[in-house]
C-alpha cells in the first residue's frame, strides 16, 4: 500500500470484527476519528492528513462492507449503529481517551450522528451528512410518503453499477462505471484528483462488498410507487428512514459543539438530489411518478438545516458553512479551505475531561 508520508496503515481485531484503519500523528495525541462515506474507504480521507497540526492522531478506518475490513454483514433494522458501534469497539481496542472528536461524511455523518446519541464526544463534524431522517421516501418533516417507506433502501440501488463493482470495472465506459460515478458525483464537476490518486480511489471503490448483506442490500416487493421498499439488510436499508432516523441529537445533553460543511453543486445530499427516487420521478428517470403530493423529492439539505437550528435553539452551538461550487466532497474539491476550517473549528472547542 502506497501511503503518504507519515501516514500508517494497521489492522486491530477488536471485540465486534477486524478493522483496517489509517493514522497519523502521535500515539498520544488528541484522537480525531474519520467516518467515509458509502462507496468508500479510510483512504478517501488520507490527502488530509498531511496538513494535519501537530498534536492530532487521526484514524480513519474503513468501515463495515468496505475496504479491507473483515467482511461481515449490515444489519440493516440497526440504521448506522452498526457503523456507530464498530467505531466504539475500535476505539475501545485502541485505548483511545474519551470524549473524542468525530467527523463523518455522508453516510458516515449518520454514523457518528448515531454514536452520539448513545455515548458522550467532544464535537461531530458533518461533511454532507445524509439527512438526519435517512435517504429517501420521506416528506419535509421526516414522514414517510408511504407506510412501507416504498423508494428507499437496497431496491432504489442501480444493478449495473453494483455489477460494474462486483467486476471489478476501472473504465469509465459508462455513467454507472465506478470511475464516472466519482467523477460525477463526488466532486464537483469542475474537479479532478491526480490521476494516480485517482486510480487509487477507483480501486478502494471495487472493494465494496456487494450483494445482500452489502451494497445495495436486499429489498421487497411494493405495491406503492416505485415498486420496492426496503429490505432488512445491506448499506442502503440502512439508510433508508424506515430505519436511520438522527434527528434525536436535537435532545442531547450534554451537546457536542457541531460544525456542518455543504457543498452548493452537491447533487448527492441536496434539496432534490439526482441520486434519490423522488426527483428521479420528477425529472421523469423513473417513470409512473405518482406527482409532487404524493411522492414529492425530498429536501435533504433543508432537513439539516432545520434539525442542526432546532440543536442550536435547544443550546448547542452549531457552525453551519457551505462552500460555494464544492460538490458532495469539499474534501476532495476544496481540502486546502476545508482542512484549515475543520482544525480551527477543533481548536475552538473546550478540552473536555477524558477516560481511556
Amino acid at each position: 500500500m502506497n501511503l503518504p508520508p507519515g501516514v500508517r496503515s494497521d489492522v486491530v481485531a477488536t471485540d465486534r470484527l477486524r478493522m483496517h484503519f489509517l493514522e497519523s500523528g502521535p500515539e498520544d495525541g488528541t484522537p480525531v476519528i474519520l467516518i467515509h462515506g458509502n462507496l468508500s474507504t479510510g483512504r478517501f480521507y488520507e490527502h488530509l492528513f498531511l496538513g494535519a497540526p501537530d498534536g492530532y492522531r487521526l484514524i480513519a478506518p474503513d468501515m463495515r462492507g468496505f475496504g479491507d475490513t473483515e467482511r461481515l454483514p449490515i444489519d440493516a433494522t440497526r440504521g448506522l449503529r452498526d457503523w456507530a458501534d464498530d467505531t466504539h469497539a475500535l476505539v475501545r481496542a485502541l485505548g483511545l481517551r474519551e470524549p473524542l472528536h468525530l467527523a463523518g461524511w455522508s453516510t458516515g455523518g449518520a454514523a457518528i450522528a448515531h454514536y452520539a446519541m448513545d455515548r458522550p464526544v467532544a464535537s461531530l463534524t458533518f461533511i454532507d451528512p445524509v439527512s438526519p431522517y435517512g435517504y429517501g421516501g420521506v416528506r419535509a418533516d421526516g414522514t414517510p410518503t408511504f407506510p412501507d417507506y416504498a423508494g428507499s433502501g437496497g431496491g432504489t440501488g442501480s444493478p449495473d453499477f453494483r455489477q460494474r463493482i462486483a467486476d471489478g470495472d476501472r473504465s469509465a465506459e459508462s455513467p454507472f462505471s465506478p470511475r464516472s460515478v466519482l467523477n460525477s458525483s463526488y466532486w464537483s464537476a469542475q474537479h479532478r484528483e491526480p490521476p494516480e490518486r485517482e486510480d487509487m480511489l477507483v480501486g478502494e471503490v471495487l472493494k465494496t462488498v456487494t450483494g445482500e448483506d452489502g451494497y445495495p442490500g436486499d429489498f421487497t416487493q411494493s405495491e406503492n410507487w416505485p415498486g420496492v421498499a426496503p429490505g432488512t439488510r445491506g448499506i442502503l436499508n440502512a439508510l433508508s428512514p424506515k430505519y436511520c432516523n438522527w434527528s434525536g441529537i436535537v435532545d442531547l445533553d450534554p451537546k457536542p459543539p457541531i460544525l456542518w460543511t455543504h457543498g452548493s453543486d452537491d447533487i448527492v445530499v441536496a434539496d432534490g438530489s439526482a441520486w434519490e427516487m423522488g426527483a428521479l420521478g420528477k425529472m421523469g428517470v423513473v417513470p409512473g411518478w405518482p406527482g409532487e403530493e404524493v411522492f414529492p423529492p425530498q429536501p435533504m439539505v433543508s432537513q439539516i438545516r432545520s434539525v442542526l437550528e432546532r440543536y442550536r435553539e435547544a443550546g448547542g452551538k452549531v457552525q453551519m458553512v457551505t462552500f460555494e461550487g464544492s460538490g458532495h466532497g469539499p474534501i476532495f474539491d476544496a481540502a486546502e479551505r476545508w482542512s484549515g476550517l475543520f482544525f480551527s473549528f477543533l481548536a475552538s472547542v473546550p478540552e473536555p475531561s477524558r477516560t481511556v
